[in-house]
């Protein structure tokens, strides 16, 4: 994935991938209490420049064990490196920091209290 490195150390991650991140755990939550089921959030871009996207969602068995590659006109032909076609279609989603807060040099994350909830839907059922 082309931001694998930014999910893997939230630290570095774009302002617009946060933002798109809490955009998919809202419409998650959102979808279950709706009662939508064996369905996945997915971000479809509406445009690039300005970067607009709108929060859609895909069938679980149309989407879960498939893999998606990169496009290849997004590699150079020595498959080294990317392509300005890649380029403009990863800048809008690397733009802006959002730098988590930090105390003694690492990055400080919220804690949760792991508190149970009462149960507000009825069994999961696919």
């Amino acid at each position: 994935m082309a931001d694998y490195l930014q999910r893997a150390a939230r630290h570095l991650a774009s302002k617009t991938d946060v933002e798109q991140a809490y955009a998919m755990s809202r419409a998650g939550v959102e979808f279950a209490l709706a009662g939508h089921k064996a369905v996945m959030p997915t971000v479809r871009r509406l445009s690039s420049d300005p970067y607009a996207r709108e929060v859609g969602e895909a069938p679980l068995s149309e989407v879960a064990n498939v893999e998606k590659f990169m496009p290849r006109d997004f590699i150079t032909e020595d498959g080294f490196g990317i392509t300005p076609v890649c380029k403009e279609y990863l800048i809008p989603l690397i733009q802006g920091e959002d730098y988590p807060p930090f105390e003694h040099g690492l990055p400080k994350y919220v804690t949760l209290k792991n508190a149970p909830v009462a149960r507000k839907l009825a069994a999961f059922e696919v």
